[in-house]
């Protein structure tokens, strides 16, 4: 039975982008819309989205825990997803990242401008808002969307809601004089509602307060349980643990196709899976390395950050090389191992070429050029590179933790033999370990029949986002179920 579902987040593709969350955002509410649901999406109307929107209505302006905002009505680009935009110029108007200001600091306000955005998703959920709607179900992603939960536990006939779970590293930690500002009930400054080791959790609200937790993939589900991988709130996950289910991301197989890609050189297929070399001899020259196509091509996109296991890479790049094999590298983020990746370029210019900063065209180049995908991160709630790569025929290279371990088959004699192998898996955060799976990768790169094998095995995986916006379906039921119980 079709439900009407307030979706709301932070960041939301093609709108603006700084992560997954953005590209589950922009998939998901339109595979759940295409599943029979009446989806609205609810996001804050950053200056960045305003500037490049063609066609967008102010339908309404009301109050938000007693700041003033403005409804903006659109349509998700390249959908038929209904979209609203909360205004208020001072909390969004700014341009650039939309939680960091330009010296890479988090703005000093966020609190009260994440604050503000709940308040007003509360209020829409409540159908006091404007438009004559009101959803069966809110479903809230990541810190900053922690508050909606929280703010609609103090309502009567208030719909069911969901908070998901990106990143749980990320929690929206704020000193207790910024909870006493929001002007919050007293009620939330405790350590069983949002006070977490005396500062105020965003995250909190939403694990506390919403009627069933989701995850990005079934073991990150499991990991956020333990000490290990909980980030403090561990103990609060397994006392929840029949409320929390992991559900794995989905990736837009439109988006991310190697027969219909624009950005591509050249489009291949599992048909003819032979056209993938053009765009390895493309790439090499894009980066201007030597083209050697007898040689495999190590790609890797993503934030330059000790979670990505960036360090560990760096440690062995000498080694990598000398295999030998070439690398490219795409992404930003710390200076240090920006630095760091730049004198190993220096030292083995024909061998390693990196590109600091973000450009998606490339992305998608890589994912068609390289023969192999590195993702040696520590943890990974649920990764999308690897599904891309997968789907785009580059045996992803992974250490087997979260979504990780959920996507790729590794390459053990067994699963190489029954034909099910995908990828190659290590199993600690080690430079050694990591460097063992490379030189596995490549042992059975040089076996080009087993090679194609895994190739086609992982062009054949499903990763459509129909399979996971079904699982949703019956979590929204479940949790809409909870809602009613507790007002009964």
């Amino acid at each position: 039975m079709a439900k009407r579902i307030l979706y709301a987040s932070s960041e939301v593709y093609p709108l603006i982008k700084t992560g997954g969350l953005a590209d589950v955002s922009g998939s998901l509410p339109r595979a759940l819309q295409s599943a029979g649901h009446e989806v609205r999406v609810v996001m804050p109307a950053y200056g960045d989205v305003i500037g490049k929107l063609k066609q967008a209505y102010p339908v309404g302006r009301f109050d938000a825990g007693g700041t003033e905002v403005e409804l903006i009505e659109t349509m998700l680009p390249g959908s038929d997803v209904l979209t609203w935009l909360v205004g208020n110029k001072e909390a969004f108007g700014r341009s650039g990242n939309p939680y960091m200001s330009g010296d890479g600091n988090p703005w000093p306000d966020n609190a009260e401008r994440f604050h503000l955005f709940d308040r007003a998703v509360a209020e829409l959920a409540q159908g006091r808002a404007g438009p004559s709607w009101k959803p069966d179900l809110v479903h809230c992603n990541d810190w900053q969307t922690g508050l909606v939960p929280a703010l609609l536990s103090l309502e009567s006939n208030r719909p069911a809601t969901v908070f998901t779970i990106h990143n749980l590293a990320y929690q929206g930690l704020f000193d207790y004089d910024t909870f006493q500002k929001l002007d919050l009930p007293n009620v939330f400054w405790h350590h069983e509602t949002l006070e977490y080791y005396g500062q105020m959790s965003f995250l909190k609200g939403g694990i506390v307060y919403a009627d069933q937790l989701t995850t990005v993939s079934p073991g990150y589900a499991e990991e956020i349980q333990t000490a290990e991988f909980g980030c403090g709130v561990d103990g609060l996950l397994a006392n929840r643990s029949e409320s929390l289910t992991g559900i794995v991301n989905g990736i837009d197989t439109s988006e991310w196709n190697p027969a219909r890609d624009q950005h591509l050189v050249q489009t291949y297929s599992k048909l003819n899976l032979e056209r993938k070399l053009v765009n390895k001899t493309e790439l090499c020259k894009d980066f201007g390395l030597p083209v050697d196509t007898g040689m495999p091509l190590i790609g890797m996109v993503g934030r330059l950050v000790s979670q990505k296991g960036i360090d560990l890479v760096l440690d062995i790049l000498d080694r990598i090389v000398a295999i030998p094999a070439q690398m490219v590298i795409l992404g930003s983020g710390e200076s240090k191992f920006e630095n760091r990746l730049r004198e190993k370029v220096k030292n083995h210019s024909d061998r390693i070429s990196i590109y600091i900063g973000y450009d998606e065209a490339l992305a998608h180049r890589i994912e068609a050029g390289a023969d192999m995908f590195l993702m040696p991160s520590r943890f990974e709630p649920c990764g999308l590179n690897q599904m891309y790569s997968l789907r785009y025929g580059t045996i992803p290279i992974v250490h087997a933790v979260g979504g990780l371990a959920d996507t790729v088959v590794t390459a053990t004699p067994e699963n190489i033999q029954s034909g099910q192998a995908t990828g190659i898996a290590f199993y600690e955060p080690d430079a050694d370990e990591l460097y063992a799976a490379i030189r596995h990768a490549v042992a059975l790169y040089k076996n080009q029949a087993i090679w194609k094998q895994m190739q086609l095995t992982a062009m054949r995986q499903d990763f459509s986002w129909a399979g996971s916006a079904a699982e949703y379906s019956k979590l929204y039921y479940k949790a809409m179920d909870d809602a009613v119980m507790e007002v009964g």
